[in-house]
């Protein structure tokens, strides 16, 4: 039978009667059957239960689905695998849970709407559905709570008590502040309490741990799938002595369950934490139906079968026993049984023979409309199929991914004299009178869809140009980093870690300690130097104090306390600086003499671009944005260091100069490391640049040489704007006419000498450099100054980390990872960086992992055969790609989170994170598994690359890592071929502020004398208690880095700042935080009248001023001329105080009250 999508035969809704409705429909081909279930949520009232073979059909159903219902806002919900192999060591990411409890809740709350499983998921067997209401916690704003109880509550449904709160499931009780990240939540709470009334609930960010918008209230789902209170535990440990012996090794799962912590991988012990499972068919609302798309059966049974294989191979370990696979899954017959309980209809691409209950929905293939450009008339095919189509009556819609492709999909289209229209939707286009449209959309497939009245042609631009290129998400506003921070940031330290202070050289640090000094309290930094002897400094001198960096940390010279090697050492040091000081002013002059071109910015065309970028930038990459048009806008040429991290948005800040420079019509010269990223570059300027009158060529080996040579007469002409390439940008037969900005991608590919070919091309011209592993020449250079620096470290939003793993090669390690990857759709890159030997390793791979289907890359292939192998992978055709290095400055493929080095202890650290970041480019966990030889066989360099590694695994570690190879290797000279001599006596950071210092110093024309390098910093004793108190701030690492950013305050602003941070994360100051505050207040006021040190007790005490001080002699003369019992000398510089102060008030109210006096009488 026959029927049409407008009417679809819907199955009844359910019966009582044991035999349910079920009904199929068939003829669906292409994308269609995304428009069938949509027309069928809106025919049916009921929510919709869609049931897919895998989780790559189930991502791309969510996407199309959200295309064709675009009108409606109807919710469509993924219930999410959890993304680990049956009977895995890993557990789920906590996001990935925190979806799944949502989702589960929604089930049993939402009457409409789309949820899409796939069959694996739904073969797993979930809580009982009472689970939830059970420990659904809610908190409306003016409940009273009683903070121990609620912490218990906390704790019971799973979530942690942390020091920080940083993702789901995490919750952090400060005083009357509770932080909590809820499960099924996009965001944390910061919950404010007034005695023990919820006084007001906002929001707050991660990154800064600042509150923002208010809420009324907040429902917390329970942390886990399943209980972790004392009855749940009870439970577990009698059900798994029923099935097991009991094993009380440290290590085995019962012991550490019945300790109460949860080993990895305890998910799949989830039944025995109930007395019943339920299965997601229990959760389901009454009126479901139930949709099958693809061969559910096959995958059921292809999923049964893994889960029995793996069952057998791990069964026997006495420390992890294993649940039959029957108690933790549906078998196929209960899953088929389940599922005849619901009516349904099944999905089919074919024909289907005339029986009752089949109907047939009328949705052809669409064949031969691809566009062949090797023929003359490329689109001929197209041109027939849709003149016969209109001819007909039909209506024709083409479906572009994003705006930039529909502009070039129109181009195309025009040249084959084809004009559609543009369209918001599909119902839109089908109610107007239009009959060729165009619109933009996420769907892969065209498809032909006829009905009594009326046809459509829907055409997919992926099938037409026949390559698919992939859209990166949206991402979150975060704020920017501070770019020195990150250098400077004392949080990083652990104990035993080299720090430096300025007066008495390297120790190492022992922790933060509280001890009693005349009666009052008052927390010191410990530092171990040479034969044991300690030295404490107080919290208010911190800025003395910075990271010891510039070689191992092993082996830092520890310097011995009073002996004079270190002040020899910084003298030199000092006087080395002074040269290279020199040198930099002079690259400084020269630059400033040659005035570059200031560009003329077009702020209308500019916004208009700007606001063809699909995405909003990240706070950092604003940054980095508006750095590089201020700096075209200056006469100076620019020179700028883009430091981001792979996926972080680097090429955006490219493209905003490049349309500056192209639009006031200079060239630009994109200089890349690798064809395919030229490929890449190319395609990516094109598509952004679509709406723009610009020539954009490339220069690579994959253009033909008479193509090349009419691009090089066209460049010396003038006519190309903008030109992507590899080092052939810098043969000699290539003459730019007019060049204006040179852009260099991945900056570490290129050797020394090809950059300052680059730069002796012309002096004048704007340089801007994009890198996310800066070698440790080009960050020594941009640190002191010689370049110009930004950072982009805020990652898009919603990516996980990377999970690194160093082990020693074997064949069982290579499968689980392969397979893990497989079975949930994504691909692998097996790196193996030599080209001898890659085919038997091919082979070898595919003996361990049959399943598996593999393809191999590698520079020594031919052009168009590498270019085809990447575009195969990137389409998913292959899912394991054996390959060299080449992949290093990649195709961004967002389905491949899983990497596999092998001989990992031969790739260099920038190599390692580059590659590493070549995964874990969407939200999926991804892997990195870095295989060694045996540790025998490995240098000892090797070993400790491998630590930094999987030690950086956070996002944006680029540049940390950078700065770690900084220390490995040392940074070399500047500008001469020294290597890193001073640097290593004194650390870097120190290095870095007298070389800072020296350039100042130098700029105002004055001699840089070591003394103002190593000036003395001012220092104010009151001896009152001044802190931040453990039991307000409980956490070391918090409290120091807070303390450091107290000393580093330079303004009032700044301490304003750092106030109201401390109050909102913590709550309100206590008395000896508040000291700590108004002493750093006062500390600023004495610096800048050139006041060194103020030393105040009980009974009085001296101020001791600079030769140079701003205070007129004459008013400190007369002080002590008209107020003898307060004011006396002491020596030249010294003035005694004598007055009693009793409390810390009145001893701070004393000596603002004389500061300020001097303030008013400074010269």
């Amino acid at each position: 039978m026959t029927a049409t999508l407008l009417s679809l035969p819907i199955p009844a809704q359910k019966k009582a009667t044991s035999s349910q409705d079920h009904k199929h429909w068939g003829q669906l081909q292409g994308s269609s059957p995304a428009l069938c279930i949509a027309q069928a949520q809106a025919q049916y009232n009921g929510p919709i239960v869609l049931i897919t073979a895998d989780t790559p059909s189930a991502l791309k159903l969510e996407k199309e689905l959200a295309f064709f219902m675009a009108d409606d806002n109807v919710p469509i919900t993924l219930f999410p695998d959890w993304e680990t192999l049956p009977y895995d060591t890993f557990s789920p990411h906590q996001d990935i849970v925190s979806q799944r409890l949502e989702t589960l809740f929604r089930f049993t709350q939402q009457v409409d709407g789309i949820f899409i499983v796939p069959i694996n998921t739904l073969m797993q067997r979930l809580a009982p559905t009472d689970y939830l209401a059970k420990y659904l916690l809610m908190l409306n704003k003016g409940d009273t709570l009683d903070r121990d109880q609620f912490r218990r509550n906390l704790e019971q449904a799973g979530y942690l008590h942390v020091s920080q709160v940083m993702s789901h499931s995490e919750f952090s009780v400060r005083g009357s502040i509770i932080d909590l990240f809820p499960m099924g939540s996009d965001k944390p709470f910061r919950i404010d309490l007034f005695d023990d009334e919820v006084d007001s609930i906002r929001f707050f960010d991660t990154e800064t741990q600042r509150s923002g918008d208010a809420v009324d209230k907040i429902r917390l789902l329970p942390a886990r799938e399943f209980p972790t209170d004392k009855a749940a535990l009870n439970l577990f440990r009698q059900q798994f002595l029923e099935k097991f012996d009991a094993n009380n090794a440290q290590e085995s799962v019962f012991s550490q369950v019945t300790k109460g912590t949860m080993p990895s991988g305890v998910e799949y012990y989830l039944p025995l934490f109930f007395e019943a499972t339920a299965t997601l068919f229990d959760y389901l609302h009454p009126k479901s139906l139930l949709l099958l798309h693809g061969d559910v059966q096959d995958a059921s049974e292809f999923f049964w079968a893994d889960v029995q294989e793996r069952y057998e191979q791990y069964r026997y370990n006495p420390a992890r026993p294993f649940l039959p696979p029957e108690d933790l899954f549906l078998p196929i017959n209960e899953l088929f049984g389940a599922m005849k309980q619901w009516p349904r209809a099944s999905l089919s691409a074919y024909v289907l023979d005339d029986k009752p209950g089949a109907f047939n929905l009328g949705c052809d293939k669409l064949d031969d409309i691809a566009i062949n450009s090797q023929k003359k008339a490329p689109a001929q095919q197209l041109i027939n199929t849709v003149n016969d189509a209109t001819q007909r009556g039909a209506k024709v819609l083409f479906c572009a991914e994003t705006q930039g492709r529909k502009e070039g999909l129109l181009t195309v289209l025009r040249k084959a004299g084809i004009k559609p229209s543009f369209t918001p939707s599909l119902n839109a286009f089908l109610s107007e009178g239009e009959q060729v449209g165009i619109t933009v959309g996420m769907v892969e497939h065209s498809f032909r869809w006829v009905n009594n009245q009326q046809e459509l042609l829907f055409i997919t631009e992926t099938e037409l140009l026949g390559h698919k290129v992939s859209q990166r998400r949206r991402r979150d506003k975060r704020t920017a980093t501070d770019e020195s921070a990150i250098i400077r940031n004392l949080a990083e330290l652990s104990i035993g870690q080299p720090v430096v202070h300025l007066d008495h050289g390297v120790g190492r640090y022992l922790g933060l300690q509280t001890l009693d000094a005349g009666g009052v309290a008052t927390e010191y930094l410990c530092i171990e130097y040479a034969k044991q002897s300690k030295l404490y400094v107080p919290v208010a001198s911190l800025h003395l104090i910075s990271r010891y960096t510039g070689g191992d940390a092993d082996t830092a010279p520890i310097n011995a306390l009073g002996s004079d090697a270190w002040s020899k050492a910084k003298q030199k040091a000092a006087e080395k600086v002074r040269d290279v000081a020199a040198e930099l002013l002079d690259v400084y002059a020269r630059r400033a003499a040659k005035p570059g071109f200031a560009y003329p910015i077009n702020w209308e065309d500019y916004q208009a671009f700007a606001d063809s970028f699909p995405f909003e930038e990240t706070p950092d990459q604003a940054q980095a944005i508006a750095a590089v048009i201020h700096d075209m806008g200056q006469p100076q040429a620019m020179d700028r260091l883009v430091c981001g991290d792979v996926g972080f948005g680097k090429t955006e800040v490219a493209m905003r100069a490049a349309f500056l420079a192209a639009n006031q019509g200079k060239q630009v010269a994109i200089l890349v490391p690798t064809t395919l990223l030229a490929q890449q570059h190319h395609e990516n300027f094109k598509d952004r640049f679509a709406a723009w009158p610009f020539e954009i060529e490339v220069m690579s080996r994959f253009v033909s040489g008479k193509a090349q040579k009419s691009i090089i007469e066209r460049i010396a002409e003038g006519k190309v704007d903008i030109v992507v390439g590899t080092h052939k940008l810098l043969s000699s037969e290539l003459k730019f006419k007019d060049l204006g900005l040179v852009i260099i991608d991945e900056e570490h590919r290129f050797g020394v000498r090809q950059k300052e070919k680059l730069k002796s091309l012309r002096a004048d011209v704007d340089i801007l450099t994009l890198t996310a592993t800066p070698i440790p020449r080009t960050l020594n250079m941009a640190l002191s100054g010689m370049r110009d620096l930004s950072i982009i470290a805020t990652a898009p939003a919603r990516r996980l980390s990377i999970k690194t793993f160093v082990q020693q090669r074997n064949k069982a390690v290579i499968r689980e990872a392969i397979m893990r990857e497989i079975l949930r759709g994504g691909q692998v890159y097996f790196l193996h960086n030599e080209v001898d030997t890659i085919a038997r390793t091919v082979e070898e791979i595919a003996e361990i992992v049959p399943e598996a289907r593999i393809a191999m890359g590698h520079g020594q292939m031919r052009e168009r055969e590498l270019e085809s192998v990447m575009s195969d992978f990137y389409h998913q055709r292959y899912n394991v790609l054996v390959c060299t290095t080449i992949i290093e400055t990649g195709i961004d493929v967002p389905t491949a989170n899983t990497i596999i080095m092998d001989r990992a202890d031969h790739l260099g650290l920038a190599q390692l994170h580059q590659l590493r970041g070549r995964v874990g480019r969407s939200h999926h966990q991804a892997y990195a598994y870095l295989l060694t030889p045996h540790p025998k066989r490995m240098t000892k360099d090797a070993v400790k690359r491998l630590d930094a590694i999987s030690q950086l695994e956070d996002l944006g570690a680029g540049f940390a890592l950078a700065t770690h190879d900084l220390e490995i290797r040392g940074a070399g000279e500047l500008l001469g071929d020294d290597q890193s001599g001073q640097i290593a006596s004194i650390g870097f950071s120190l290095y870095m502020d007298m070389l800072d210092k020296a350039v100042t110093a130098l700029k105002n024309g004055k001699e840089p004398s070591l003394d103002d390098a190593l000036a003395g910093h001012t220092e104010i004793e009151l001896r009152i208690p001044a802190l931040l108190p453990e039991d307000y701030i409980a956490d070391v690492n918090t409290r120091l880095s807070l303390y450091k950013r107290l000393a580093g305050c330079t303004t009032q602003d700044d301490i304003d700042e750092f106030q109201v941070e401390c109050i909102d994360r913590f709550g309100l100051l206590p008395d000896a935080a508040k000291n700590l505050v108004q002493v750093a207040e006062l500390k600023i006021k004495a610096e800048a009248l050139g006041i060194l040190k103020v030393d105040l007790s009980a009974q009085g005490g001296t101020i001791e001023f600079k030769e140079t001080t701003k205070v007129d002699p004459g008013f400190i003369i007369q002080l002590v001329q008209t107020k003898p019992n307060t004011f006396k000398f002491e020596g030249s510089q010294k003035l005694r105080v004598v007055k009693h102060t009793e409390t810390a008030e009145q001893r701070i109210a004393l000596i603002s009250g004389i500061i300020a006096d001097f303030a008013k009488e400074s010269r």
